[in-house]
């Protein structure tokens, strides 16, 4: 393919990313949050790697605190910016600010970069992320989930947990520096036999509620089909969940994959997957209307056996249900039973008003 005179290439198309890290408040963070564990840098090279080309990678900190760790990150090319205790006094702020001065250099000078990451879960680096997102370019955090401030993932475009990385095994870390092992003596035999615990059952993660997740899906797509108008692919989905809640990740819900997990809920009926334009990027959509309208045929049913004062609204789901065992309003991407029912209203199938009387909704059957 050519273009200006010049051929593009793959490589153009890729993301450029430029990583940050704030290895004080990383290193520290997996420390003392992560059962002591030493920080890897491996884990986090490995999620970028599936975003783009990391071109600038830069870390930040007093090196003479993290002798150890200067060979494992120089293995990885990542160039590290002495950050000194001068004369035994806390400049805790110097590094911050230096990361700040390089990363806003860099957004003017390269234009190039596409993406900027900021290792860190430190909320003062917030008003860094919110100029270079004013600035046209992507910002990606990576903290640990227990040191991270509350306030810095809603402002990224998308946020990652350290401890939830592939490769990331907070019980078998071991705490930094250990010293040499004492030599062993022999010790006189006890007197009596201790018998021996067992070991604690590993703790299984928890997993998100898949069911308030398909609803979240649902109303999503129907939102991105109503505000394009166009199809709607498996990235931009993934994007807009992001957008709404940079922490998302599809593993937190025990899928490997986002394809996995989008496939999971077409066989649930919650969406519907057909080829897309790109290969592995299908194309979602939800359900034909005429399951939605045949549910809404199913309520104005029940309502009319109910009688012509209609039906309340307390009670009138489990009515449904007695005609049919699977109905599910979160199904057909509604988040409660009232949605569902406000939207039959607004569909003309029934009507549907407060009674006060009653401190209930009267849903009547239309004519």
């Amino acid at each position: 393919m050519i273009a200006d005179g010049r051929r593009v290439t793959g490589v153009d198309s890729e993301d450029r990313i430029a990583l940050f890290l704030d290895y004080e408040n990383l290193a520290l963070g997996a420390r003392d949050h992560l059962g002591g564990m030493t920080f890897d840098f491996r884990p986090i090279a490995d999620a970028l790697a599936e975003r783009g080309r990391v071109v600038v990678r830069r870390a930040y900190a007093d090196w003479s605190y993290f002798d150890e760790d200067r060979r494992m990150l120089t293995r990885s090319h990542v160039e590290l910016i002495e950050m000194p205790q001068r004369m035994g006094a806390s400049r805790k702020n110097a590094a911050d600010i230096k990361m700040a001065v390089d990363a806003m250099e860099l957004a003017f000078e390269r234009d190039y970069i596409s993406t900027f990451v900021l290792c860190t879960g430190d909320s003062d680096f917030t008003p860094l992320v919110d100029k270079l997102r004013g600035l046209n370019k992507r910002v990606i955090g990576v903290g640990v989930e227990k040191s991270t401030s509350a306030l810095l993932p809603p402002a990224c475009d998308e946020f990652l947990y350290y401890d939830r990385l592939e490769g990331v095994d907070a019980r078998s870390g071991r705490p930094r520096g250990g010293g040499r092992t004492a030599r062993a003596t022999p010790e006189p035999e006890p007197r009596r036999t201790k018998p021996v615990p067992e070991p604690e059952p590993e703790p299984v993660p928890e997993v998100g509620d898949v069911d308030e997740l398909a609803v979240i899906v649902a109303q999503t797509v129907a939102g991105l089909q109503g505000s394009s108008g166009g199809e709607v692919t498996a990235s931009t989905l993934k994007r807009t969940l992001l957008r709404k809640d940079p922490t998302f990740s599809e593993s937190d819900y025990g899928f490997r994959a986002f394809g996995e997990l989008l496939r999971h809920l077409a066989d649930r009926n919650v969406i519907e997957l057909s080829g897309g334009r790109a290969k592995g990027d299908p194309e979602v959509a939800l359900p034909e209307h005429g399951d939605r309208e045949a549910g809404f045929a199913l309520l104005r049913s029940v309502v009319l056996e109910a009688g012509g004062a209609g039906a309340a609204l307390s009670g009138l789901k489990n009515q449904v249900r007695r005609v049919r065992p699977d109905f599910s309003e979160k199904k057909l991407g509604y988040r409660t039973f009232l949605q569902f029912c406000k939207a039959a209203a607004t569909g003309g199938a029934v009507q549907l008003r407060w009674n006060p009387e009653a401190d209930d909704y009267l849903v009547t059957a239309t004519s």
